[in-house]
């Protein structure tokens, strides 16, 4: 049996009349499409109820048919494909006859065969029957198509973001002119912002943005001490990078302007900045153990962190110093010789503490 099934997605026949859906029998689908062609004549469901009752009227002779037409609702298409479904159970149900039924659908457009792969879950269908009016196909086909695409948020920002900052560019350029500035630097700097954004597109790194920006707010609302000791650690390294600058000019002025050489323009950096960069490593690990023994996951070989820190920042600030002629062979050799003992003298002691203290935890919990 082939059931002919009508499809009004939006429901206009049961807002625009007294019917109730669905509507099952051929006189009852032409009584509900003359009502909604009386109702509204301009409405396209119209066409598809009556091109039903043509298919049930060509196919009556040849085989056992019957018409139906189910409806949705005005809501998102979800929860309108939903209730399209639920009716066509009632159809299904309501139709008394021990054949295979099969179906074709009748839609008016491509909006409404969204729904298609609701109905197939349903029942087979061995084919799908636009009608729309002749001289409206490629304009409704064109409308949809765009309402898709506006729709989506990932094309919407990949097409209508970089639109609207080439439209822009004309006022912007009118706006810098009237108010005395280069109109090149206004068409320059967005056409950069322009070539920023395609970029950033093109690698994918707005998952990443997304991804840090997701720890961010995690980590601000988890109350976790990392987010404010990364902060300070970055205002540090901001800090220590202007500090080694500063200190490789004067050292240039000290030298009177001569050429330093790649080691001592490389000691000066390190002279002026390792301080700085010693101390945002030691309070970003601060801030991360301090998280880790809030979450109950803290070990003891975390706390080697800023020992480590501590042991490579004075053994780089010996070694830059040495290199400036700050200080002697000797100090340079002492430090040496205490980072390499404060770093083996802290991974000794916390790997003792992690195993004694492991140990008895674990046989308390036993």
């Amino acid at each position: 049996m082939l059931l002919v099934l009508c499809v009004d997605l939006d429901d206009d026949l049961g807002r625009k009349t007294d019917f109730e859906t669905p509507v099952i029998g051929r006189d009852e689908v032409e009584a509900a499409a003359v009502a909604l062609a009386t109702a509204d004549p301009e409405d396209s469901d119209v066409n598809v109820m009556f091109e039903g009752v043509h298919l049930y009227d060509r196919i009556d002779a040849e085989e056992s048919v019957e018409v139906a037409v189910v409806t949705g609702n005005e809501g998102s298409d979800i929860s309108a494909n939903r209730e399209v479904g639920e009716e066509v159970d009632t159809v299904l149900a309501s139709i008394s006859t021990s054949e295979e039924i099969t179906t074709v659908i009748v839609t008016d457009g491509a909006q409404d065969e969204s729904v298609v792969p609701v109905i197939r879950s349903r029942i087979p269908v061995d084919g799908v029957r636009r009608v729309v009016v002749r001289q409206a196909q490629d304009l409704e086909s064109m409308y949809y198509t765009i309402k898709q695409v506006l729709n989506d948020p990932e094309t919407r920002g990949t097409i209508l973001v970089p639109l609207g900052i080439l439209l822009l560019i004309y006022p912007l350029a009118l706006l810098a002119d009237k108010n005395g500035m280069p109109g090149a630097v206004v068409i320059g700097g967005t056409s950069a912002l322009l070539g920023l954004y395609v970029l950033f597109r093109g690698l994918g790194l707005e998952r990443l943005v997304d991804h840090v920006a997701g720890k961010a707010r995690n980590s601000l609302y988890s109350g976790r001490v990392t987010l404010i000791t990364y902060v300070v650690a970055a205002a540090l390294l901001i800090i220590g990078g202007v500090s080694g600058v500063e200190t490789l000019e004067a050292v240039r002025a000290d030298r009177g302007g001569a050429d330093l050489g790649a080691v001592r323009v490389l000691a000066s950096l390190v002279y002026g900045a390792v301080v700085w960069f010693s101390a945002a490593g030691i309070t970003s690990s601060l801030g991360q153990i301090t998280d880790e023994y809030l979450a109950d996951e803290f070990e003891w070989r975390y706390l080697n962190a800023p020992f480590y820190v501590l042991s490579i920042g004075g053994v780089l600030y010996a070694v830059s110093a040495y290199f400036l002629s700050r200080v002697s062979l000797e100090f340079l050799a002492g430090m040496l010789t205490a980072g390499t003992l404060l770093g083996l003298a802290s991974t000794l002691v916390f790997a003792i503490a992690e195993s004694r203290y492991s140990r008895s935890g674990k046989a308390r919990m036993s």
